[in-house]
């Protein structure tokens, strides 16, 4: 066919269909792009959602064990009269008559793998430096019990504040979890010392001894039972459930502690005292505690979840 045989299209028909089609290609190409940054953003539809860490899971076989705390830790007056006796620490102890928490847990040489850092006399005050100490250790399971020190002074205005008490607990929290992320920390509760004063005064012998100065602010003048000497006993027992809400309250925010609120609400008598100043755990005293801590330790859930700090 010839030029001349073609039939006449008209100029502006031409250009409308290559329009058309370049607008198609156009159209398909951008869907194309779309399609691809879509699932390429993590908002898209092909984007894998992230998935939450599992939280660390509580052991209730812990390797090693590291002890902090103050007197009742290391034995003070359960063995000799103004004396540690860390043998019979109801954490770290080596004695069979205790029993204490490290025979109970680790079944293969106790003694090589379990540390008592406790000092007679610490106060919350001194806990990140046992906890540093601690630390050299990396230790599986920390035991915490102090705050009897910081509410027996020599009097009610020489407490340590239930505020200091919490900011102390708290960075001491930080610093272990600096050093020892993955520790697990059991936190006895400071014991009732009210109890202690009822407990401890049918011993006439007892309250000569607390003459000498032990506990002041709870324990001076025993016999006392006006409203003044009252009140003064009901502010320290005041004193240490607000240290103890303060533990409670900060140990709840760390999945790897526990807080043992059954040794302050334990019933004991003048069985577990010590013979020899009626205020530091006996014998007895110290094999109870152990066997609170491996109660709560053994739990494979934690026993305070879901209560209320407060109704400490």
């Amino acid at each position: 066919m010839t030029s001349a045989d073609r039939p006449f299209r008209p100029r502006r028909h031409r250009l409308a269909a290559r329009a058309a089609v370049a607008l198609a290609t156009t159209s398909a190409l951008l869907t194309t792009l779309t399609a691809c940054g879509a699932d390429s953003t993590p908002h898209g539809r092909g984007a894998a959602k992230p998935t939450a860490k599992p939280a660390p899971a509580w052991r209730t076989d812990p390797a090693s064990i590291a002890a902090l705390g103050d007197s009742i830790t290391v034995g003070f007056d359960a063995c000799t009269v103004l004396s540690d006796c860390p043998e019979v620490s109801w954490s770290t102890g080596t004695s069979p008559k205790v029993d204490s928490l490290a025979h109970r847990l680790l079944k293969k040489n106790p003694a090589a793998h379990s540390w008592n850092y406790a000092r007679t006399g610490a106060l919350m005050s001194d806990l990140p430096q046992q906890i540093t100490a601690a630390a050299a250790r990396r230790p599986e399971l920390v035991t915490v019990l102090i705050g009897a020190n910081d509410a027996c002074r020599s009097d009610v205005g020489a407490m340590t504040s239930a505020a200091d008490f919490r900011g102390g607990f708290e960075r001491s929290m930080k610093t272990l979890r600096h050093s020892l992320p993955r520790t697990q920390v059991y936190v006895a509760a400071v014991p009732d010392l009210l109890r202690l004063w009822s407990e401890g005064r049918k011993n006439p012998l007892g309250k000569q001894v607390w003459k000498l100065g032990i506990c002041g602010s709870m324990l001076r003048d025993p016999d006392d039972l006006t409203k003044p000497a009252q009140d003064r006993r009901a502010l320290v027992r005041d004193r240490v459930m607000a240290y103890n809400e303060a533990l409670a309250e900060v140990c709840a925010k760390d999945t790897l502690c526990r807080f043992d609120r059954s040794v302050f609400d334990y019933r004991f008598t003048g069985q577990q005292l010590s013979t020899w100043d009626w205020f530091h755990p006996g014998l007895h005293g110290q094999q109870q505690l152990a066997e609170l801590a491996f109660r709560t330790i053994t739990r494979k859930e934690n026993p305070l979840k879901g209560e209320a700090a407060s109704g400490i």
